[in-house]
């Protein structure tokens, strides 16, 4: 991934569009039908002729063709285009969703705000990464890779003996809402021990999930990992040994408390 993050590397490729000659009456139930869409492209082969909002056809006739009601007046990006300017044409236009088009004028995907606001998350993760590689390197002199897996939570030993309450409903929306950061976990000749994100698993099995997106850092041989100790002496063998602490705020909320 480049350093300067684009909108080809974040936006959606599948999209799904609607025609000009739909009906407002069609288009609406395929907005109920669907999973958070509020609007479509309006494209015509592969090219966009509009966008459709579900305010668009509050008021429309349901026999009238979506060409009737769309707005033509787009405001589109392209692939190469950086993160961080989408990001402002986003706020200064109040758009939710921005079609995807190439050189050629054909859609090729979709950029939303959810989307924007995912790129920065995930890329403050790699920082973290990084330094703990670092630090491995450094401590234990071995060699260290970086991968990029899904894994199963079941498989993880925690290294964090408490999670805080009042912080899992945030982590529940960043899950539902596709804005967690990925996991951070070290593979130790096949132990994998979470580094950094207790809250956010903790979180995914309150809603049921089984697996998560992580970066993993393998070590090229088996070490004697501190964490691995702290997590041995204070029990630690899989989630279900984390406390959920519901009796005191998290820390930070405590000292904003204290600075209002």
């Amino acid at each position: 991934m480049s350093g300067k993050p684009t909108v080809g590397e974040y936006m959606t490729r599948e999209v799904k569009t609607v025609a000009p000659d739909d009906t407002v009456a069609e288009v609406a139930q395929r907005i109920i039908d669907s999973d958070g869409h509020n609007g479509f492209p309006v494209t015509q082969g592969r090219t966009v002729q509009g966008f459709v909002s579900a305010r668009d056809l509050l008021l429309a006739d349901e026999d009238a063709q979506i060409f009737t009601v769309m707005s033509e007046d787009l405001v589109v990006s392209h692939p190469d285009m950086k993160i961080t300017d989408v990001a402002r044409v986003i706020l200064r236009s109040g758009i939710q969703k921005l079609p995807v088009v190439d050189d050629a004028g054909n859609l090729v995907g979709i950029i939303s705000n959810t989307d924007v606001v995912r790129s920065q998350i995930e890329r403050a993760t790699p920082q973290k990464v990084g330094k703990l590689m670092r630090t491995l390197e450094q401590i234990h002199g071995v060699s260290v890779e970086e991968e990029r897996r899904t894994v199963r939570l079941d498989r993880l030993t925690p290294t964090q003996a408490r999670v805080y309450a009042d912080e899992l409903e945030g982590r529940e929306y960043e899950l539902e809402n596709g804005l967690a950061e990925p996991l951070v976990v070290i593979d130790n000749d096949g132990d994998l021990y979470l580094a950094d994100g207790h809250h956010r698993v903790m979180a995914a099995e309150e809603i049921g999930l089984t697996e998560m997106d992580a970066y993993v850092v393998v070590l090229d041989e088996p070490v004697e990992l501190g964490m691995a100790e702290t997590a041995r002496k204070e029990g630690l063998d899989s989630l279900s040994d984390i406390e959920v602490v519901d009796y005191a705020r998290h820390p930070l909320v405590e000292a904003t408390k204290r600075l209002q």
